[in-house]
């Protein structure tokens, strides 16, 4: 794979899952976006034989599909690694996104002021919504595991999703 300047050169392979089609794009440095698509049609460019991908983006692969399969199964697994700009160095995103892949395991569930406060910074439940919102990467990062202090599941996906975020608490509580 040759670099262009700086940039990345992206590769960008669809994966079938029981929440529908995941497209996933990374470079030879990590993942860069885990998309969740709700619709049917073939998208360009993507690569259907997954063994034409780079390393990183097959480790992502077998990552899921081994979360799919059991979800418990990943905690014995590294993370896939991950390179997109939002997860890179010291701001209040990349230190929450950090936290959320770190500290809330399979099975567990964390509030938006819970996750504020394990950030350092109580008073911004609503700027750890907004990440949420923006996290490039569900399921590698578990946005589906942050829920309202009520205990309501919030909206996912912009609320196109609930159905399939109350579908990965699911899964995360059944025992393989």
């Amino acid at each position: 794979m040759e670099k262009q300047g700086n940039a990345c050169v992206l590769q960008c392979v669809s994966l079938e899952s029981p929440v529908g089609k995941l497209l996933l794009s990374g470079c030879e440095k990590g993942i860069h976006t885990i998309t969740i698509t709700m619709e049917t049609e073939q998208r360009s460019g993507l690569i259907s034989d997954q063994t034409k991908v780079n390393s990183e983006l097959q480790q992502c692969v077998v990552w899921l599909q081994n979360y799919f399969r059991s979800a418990e199964s990943v905690s014995s697994l590294p993370f896939p690694a991950l390179h997109h700009p939002m997860l890179e160095g010291d701001s209040f995103t990349a230190n929450v996104l950090r936290i959320l892949q770190s500290r809330v395991q399979v099975g567990q569930t964390v509030s938006y002021k819970e996750l504020s406060e394990m950030a350092g910074n109580p008073k911004a439940v609503r700027a750890v919504g907004s990440v949420m919102r923006r996290n490039p990467v569900p399921l590698i990062v578990p946005c589906h595991r942050v829920l309202c202090s009520s205990g309501q599941s919030g909206r996912y996906m912009g609320g196109k999703g609930d159905n399939i975020k109350l579908w990965l608490l699911s899964h995360e509580r059944k025992k393989g």
